[in-house]
């Protein structure tokens, strides 16, 4: 295990912790510490915070991000797809279906006042910035007629490779945010680099 790896071990096990105590759990001198820090906040991992300790300045305690949390491996994952197999195995599969999509439509419709009076290519910027939040990477290109919506990265690949039918839930948010049919023309899961969507251009009349 490398020094990094060391401090965030020790940030998971002690957040609010100082240059000096990192230095102690990990058994380098502070100033290799302050610099390992700096590389870490600046990958988004650990952050910053004033603590008043007494009289005098506050000190500097580190603790790490949601993104450094998602560094370490958990369970959850695991534990979603076993809920996903039981429910499975108990329900009808119409029902399990219309769940996810139910799932999907209500999340677009908290965002419905946000697309209102939007052209499409406003709209699909807004689904990008709001997919982003979601923890998807899409892209969008117009190609002829047409538009292209790649996601490059999709939270709920791990959990799709077990249980196909989550992508109902990307693929519905595409169509409803966009008030037009979105149509899957390539899947990640079936091998392809990423999963893409096709728009068609609204008719104008």
């Amino acid at each position: 295990m490398n020094t990094r790896e060391k401090i965030l071990q020790s940030l998971m096990r002690s957040p609010g912790s100082t240059i000096q105590e990192l230095a102690d759990a990990v058994g380098i001198n502070p100033i290799s510490v302050r610099h390992h820090i700096t590389s870490l906040q600046m990958a988004g991992l650990i952050r910053a915070e004033e603590e008043r300790h007494g009289v005098g300045r506050p000190r500097q305690v580190y603790s790490l991000t949601e993104d450094g949390l998602e560094h370490f491996p958990t369970r959850y994952l695991r534990l979603t797809s076993r809920l996903l197999t039981q429910m499975k195995e108990k329900l009808p599969e119409a029902v399990v279906s219309e769940m996810f999509t139910q799932v999907a439509t209500d999340l677009a419709d908290r965002h419905e006042a946000q697309f209102k009076n939007m052209n499409i290519e406003e709209r699909l910027d807004t689904m990008k910035e709001l997919l982003a939040e979601e923890g998807f990477v899409v892209e969008w290109e117009k190609k002829g007629d047409t538009y292209h919506i790649h996601e490059i990265t999709c939270p709920y690949l791990q959990v799709g490779q077990n249980h196909p039918e989550v992508c109902t839930v990307d693929q519905t948010l595409i169509s409803r945010m966009l008030a037009l049919p979105a149509e899957k023309i390539q899947c990640i899961l079936s091998g392809a680099a990423h999963c893409t969507y096709v728009i068609n251009q609204p008719v104008k009349i």
